[in-house]
């Protein structure tokens, strides 16, 4: 679901290939067992297959060799033997992710206080090492006294509503050719030679490890409603990341700014006049998840990619939003009148960055940026939409704690929390920090443009209050849009894709409101109703589930992450009783990430 696991002299010196593999998707695997239904629809991931034993080996022996000779190109040599050796790619695949990552790992590890016992804790969890070498931090929250808490309310009659584009994980495959062999050895398929008969990868997409073509993508736009604000129209579009494909092992920077400038130029042209704000999504950086905090500098730098950023959405964000992109990669600009935005870089949350081994304290001071938005926006009584790649539960701990504080904080202020990443349908609920009863906010996560991994593809549409006095601001609705993948590719040559409304959030969970109140009820509800429940798990995926039903265990799991927006907080799950222990219920599900 999330982001792949991290990225990816002396024989052991290859632990910088589990490091830079960390980021190549395999093949989905049969789960060895009926508990692990949850697992079905995931990749396996080359790190799962090494022993804590090893690991310890490999990364004691990288330690003492980064201390005695950072020879970056030996390293890598070795790195590359040791990733054929293990299988955990194709050779070509080895030594192409292994160069690209080699440089950005071995500095970033240089500087880093990791050492072997908690860089096997943060691989294979907390049975192989202890993972808080960063310690908690806290940010203080603002002196100000945090105002009455009023409960959400419906619009009055005839009050304005606005409808908001949100598209997510476009993962557009340059490479893509239809009639390729869907299945492949390789962590990214439906690419090279065209084959003959069964498993040939389809027109418009694959049910595979496969990402888009651009005629899909632009075939999603095409039928979008024309013009803003009118009917059907929309007010706004949320755009939050992932560009390019999954083909991390072989992405030049020179790639990732052609798929950044072609799909924004794309974007430009097919929506018109319409307001784009946009997120950075983890796929943007190259190597993937390389996000250096601004105190990197020179060519190691994420200068050259914040850059081109600004220079491609300079049309749809103000100057002084463009002036911190380019420093952080994030902003806040006026949407409408009363409603504000802030598109947060989540990339500096996430522990799949290794940048973050040099300092993970609140990296380029975003959160503190944050709540001085949030601060002004409450003094001046606007509301604010928040925007972003990685959803807040899936960040590192520290980092995840102290954003949950502040959505508490500020939970007058912020209207609604939008993202993406995991390329399924689902939500993240905040509780009060006083009793973790009270729903307070809830993060939408929206599904994905691309199919992988054996998705249809899809795009959102939120409904929210419009501009008058004294608006809310919040969703009122959400209708997910999607691509039957089956019926497009089986339609005659030339036959324009049908893109069809999947279901409305209200409509189909008979929802009074879409408050986080009705969102808290929905879980309760789906403890005891079955049907509702297998109703959720086909929206999750776009309609196109995986073959092995969601049991016991997947239930626990999966209702269990819908209530946590915050990372590893067994306190959140208690209230469903779940039958499984928490580090259980934590495996099940990060088991489920897919990209």
């Amino acid at each position: 679901m999330s982001g792949p696991r991290c990225p990816g002299l002396a024989l052991a010196l290859a632990a910088l290939s589990l490091l830079s593999l960390l980021s190549l998707p395999v093949a989905a695997g049969s789960p060895p067992g009926p508990e692990e239904q949850l697992a079905a629809a995931a990749p396996r991931w080359g790190w799962r297959n090494v022993s804590c034993p090893a690991c310890r080996v490999l990364f004691g022996a990288l330690d003492l060799a980064l201390q005695l000779e950072p020879n970056v190109a030996r390293v890598g040599r070795v790195a590359s033997r040791l990733c054929q050796e293990l299988r955990l790619a194709r050779p070509p695949v080895c030594r192409q992710a292994v160069q690209l990552f080699q440089g950005d790992v071995v500095t970033a590890w240089a500087r880093s206080v990791l050492r072997p016992p908690e860089a096997c804790g943060l691989l294979l969890g907390s049975g192989c090492g202890h993972w808080d070498i960063l310690g908690a931090w806290n940010l203080s929250l603002p002196a100000a006294p945090k105002p009455p808490v009023r409960p959400p309310a419906p619009p009055p009659p005839g009050a304005p509503t606005a409808r908001v584009l949100f598209l997510t994980d476009l993962h557009w495959d340059r490479q893509y050719v239809p009639g390729s062999a869907a299945a492949c050895p390789d962590p990214l398929c439906c690419r090279g030679a065209l084959r003959e008969g069964p498993g040939a990868a389809g027109f418009w997409g694959s049910y595979s490890k496969c990402d888009l073509p651009l005629h899909t993508i632009d075939a999603l736009l095409a039928q979008l409603p024309n013009g803003t604000n009118g009917a059907g129209g929309f007010a706004a579009a949320y755009w939050t990341g992932d560009i390019p494909a999954h083909n991390v092992w072989q992405q030049s920077r020179g790639d990732q700014l052609r798929a950044l400038r072609t799909v924004t130029a794309l974007l430009r042209a097919r929506l018109g006049g319409l307001r784009v704000f946009p997120a950075v999504g983890n796929h943007e950086a190259t190597p993937v998840n390389a996000f250096p905090p601004p105190y990197v500098r020179g060519n190691r730098s994420a200068a050259w990619l914040y850059d081109a950023m600004a220079e491609a959405w300079q049309d749809w964000l103000p100057p002084s939003a463009l002036r911190t992109l380019r420093v952080g990669g994030f902003y806040t600009a006026q949407v409408w009148p009363g409603l504000r935005l802030v598109s947060l870089n989540m990339n500096f949350c996430s522990q799949a960055n290794f940048w973050l081994l040099i300092n993970a304290t609140d990296p380029a001071g975003q959160l503190q940026w944050l709540m001085g938005v949030l601060a002004d926006a409450e003094r001046d009584g606007e509301k604010v939409h928040i925007i972003g790649h990685i959803p807040p539960a899936h960040c590192l701990r520290s980092w995840s704690w102290n954003y949950y504080r502040i959505v508490n904080r500020f939970e007058g202020t912020i209207a609604a929390q939008f993202f993406g990443h995991t390329h399924v349908d689902e939500f993240e609920l905040f509780y009060d920090e006083e009793t973790l009863s009270r729903p307070v906010s809830i993060a939408f996560i929206a599904p994905s443009v691309t199919t992988y991994i054996n998705l249809n593809p899809g795009y959102r549409v939120y409904e929210v209050a419009g501009s008058y006095p004294g608006s809310s601001h919040a969703v009122l609705d959400h209708e997910t849009f999607i691509l039957n993948l089956t019926e497009a590719n089986a339609a005659p040559p030339g036959t324009a894709p049908r893109w069809q409304r999947l279901y409305s959030a209200r409509q189909a969970y008979g929802l009074p409101t879409a408050f986080p109140a009705d969102w808290d009820r929905l879980v309760r509800r789906m403890q005891d109703d079955e049907q509702l429940f297998q109703l959720f798990w086909f929206h999750l995926h776009k309609g196109h589930p995986p073959r092995e039903p969601c049991g016991g265990p997947c239930k626990a799991a999966l209702l269990c992450a819908l209530r946590s927006g915050r990372a590893s907080d067994p306190a959140l799950c208690r209230p469903l009783r779940p039958a499984l222990p928490f580090p259980r219920i934590q495996e099940l599900w990060l088991q489920r990430r897919l990209c």
